[in-house]
């Protein structure tokens, strides 16, 4: 009986002490944020999130229902949903610090080399130390005169290919179809891979496109939510098999870097103690960061090998690189296609700064304000990232008046800020113009809320200069080098595909010509 008595007692202090913990943010006068109807036992929302439409534009119809900040219950987890600029701002300004980290996920610990992927890993001193070392090598001015060169010869060899392309296949009809996605993908890849590793794919090599397809598998299942991240006492079961799909990605790109790394280390290690020393400074970021690596992560490395660091880090720049960017132009030339007035005005542009004589260079971008505007409103209709890679709270907060507790996730849902009508004429539709008058002033580099497909504050994504020069150039250089048509007399698909990143669902198959004389395409006429 006693037993039974101090059973009772216990059990009935643990309900005391939850009742408590409820009724104690009433009477402080604070609130806990709405959750959205619609939740199950267990599993919570997250029936809602697997259905067939995009994620989200699901969460901006809830934020209709429920307003600009509420939660949702991914199984065991709650997660924040803001939806409007003001509450993004108050959460990575006011909050920065308190939702600088990430949360912990089976697609981090198994394909991030277990949370050494500093664009997934955890806030913290490493974390700080990496980003820090990447911003030093990224910024260089040695770095962005080679990020420059290799654009420029990247995009010139491409769009020669295509001008001999049509040239061998044009027919009768003066045109060649393209498929623009997969060509936009390619040159992306070139460009990052030279940077990153100082080799270049050849067309058709077995490697590229196993380690492509390993990749954009990675980029396909950081974006699942898999049932074990929502309830983690599942994972034993690995329901849907993600875990196995996991480990296999993780190999198959883990075998490419590693090979890449060995090589430099081989050089690195045969050189001499100079050019050991001055290895930071050479074209190929690989090698500089593994030197620096070495030379400044110095407390157990936090837990990982230098080989584990370097691999991981390369691997997050290679992936958010090589994925985004040609999200962006792929939909600005969809775009274009479908609005051909806009098409024309932006090639006028073109001809003014340009001509027809020779090729765009990265000077002329400064005077191509019509483009830029085009890249802005892309961006804004088609961000490439539309909900902002997840947050996690370290701490309690108070986000619009609400109590948000510690272990909370984020969700900033870009899209739906970006179609808010109240600062937005006409959000669905493509009005590059407004860029040139009512929100001239607006960037998106993180300062303005209303526009941040790059994202805000700490985490900012630390590509974005670099992916905005490539997409500003690539674009620049394919419409004032080609003619496009669409196959048919429908407009093209613009449907979106689910995932971590907005691609369009299907390929963008196109009838293009030339516009210019050959020699400007680097052949003899």
């Amino acid at each position: 009986m006693d037993l039974l008595l101090l059973l009772l007692i216990f059990v009935a202090s643990i309900l005391c002490f939850l009742i408590f913990r409820c009724l104690e943010p009433i009477r402080n006068g604070v609130n806990k944020p709405p959750e959205a109807a619609g939740s199950w036992p267990i599993v919570g929302h997250l029936h809602l999130l697997a259905g067939s439409q995009v994620p989200h534009k699901l969460l901006g119809s809830m934020a209709d229902k429920f307003g600009s900040i509420f939660t949702i219950k991914v199984g065991v987890h709650r997660v924040l949903v803001v939806s409007s600029s003001d509450m993004a701002k108050e959460c990575l300004t006011t909050n920065d610090r308190v939702f600088a980290s990430r949360p912990k996920a089976m697609a981090t610990e198994l394909m991030g080399y277990n949370y050494a992927n500093f664009g997934l890993a955890p806030y913290g001193a490493y974390w700080r130390q990496i980003r820090r070392i990447i911003v030093l090598e990224l910024s260089s001015h040695h770095r962005l005169q080679m990020l420059a060169d290799i654009r420029v010869s990247e995009v010139k060899s491409s769009i020669t290919d295509i001008y001999r392309t049509w040239e061998r296949n044009k027919g009768s009809s003066e045109t060649v179809i393209v498929d623009m996605k997969q060509w936009f993908g390619n040159i992306i890849v070139n460009m990052v891979v030279r940077m990153m590793f100082g080799n270049h794919f050849a067309p058709g090599e077995e490697n590229r496109d196993q380690f492509q397809k390993a990749v954009k598998r990675f980029v396909e299942l950081l974006g699942v939510l898999a049932p074990s991240d929502a309830i983690p006492w599942f994972r034993w079961l690995d329901l849907g098999g993600y875990e196995k799909k996991m480990k296999k990605t993780a190999k198959e790109m883990d075998a490419v870097i590693n090979g890449w790394l060995e090589d430099h280390k081989k050089k690195m290690n045969s050189a001499s103690p100079l050019q050991v020393d001055e290895s930071r400074d050479q074209p190929v970021f690989m090698a500089a960061l593994f030197a620096r690596v070495k030379e400044e992560v110095k407390e157990d490395l936090y837990g990982f090998g230098a080989d584990e660091i370097v691999k991981a880090t390369c691997l997050a720049i290679y992936a958010a690189g090589s994925d985004t960017t040609p999200v962006t132009i792929t939909w600005a030339l969809s775009l274009l296609v479908n609005n051909p007035l806009v098409l024309k005005n932006v090639q006028e542009e073109l001809e003014i700064h340009v001509g027809r004589d020779r090729n765009v260079e990265e000077s002329d971008i400064k005077n191509l304000v019509y483009l830029q505007a085009i890249i802005k409103e892309t961006m804004r209709l088609y961000p490439a990232a539309p909900l902002s890679v997840p947050h996690e709270s370290t701490e309690d907060c108070i986000v619009g008046g609400y109590t948000v507790p510690k272990g909370t996730r984020l969700w900033v849902n870009i899209w739906k800020i970006h179609h808010d009508p109240q600062i937005w004429t006409d959000p669905f539709e493509f009005q590059p113009e407004r860029f040139l008058t009512s929100h001239k002033e607006i960037d998106v580099k993180g300062r303005h809320f209303e526009l941040m497909p790059f994202g805000s504050g700490r985490r900012i994504c630390l590509g974005s200069s670099f992916a905005l020069e490539a997409v500003q150039l690539i674009l620049a250089s394919i419409i004032h080098g080609f003619e496009f048509q669409k196959p048919s007399n429908e407009q093209i698909d613009m449907t979106e595909s689910p995932g971590l990143n907005n691609h369009k669902a299907s390929p963008l198959d196109l009838l293009v010509s030339p516009r210019l004389l050959p020699h400007v395409y680097g052949v003899s006429a």
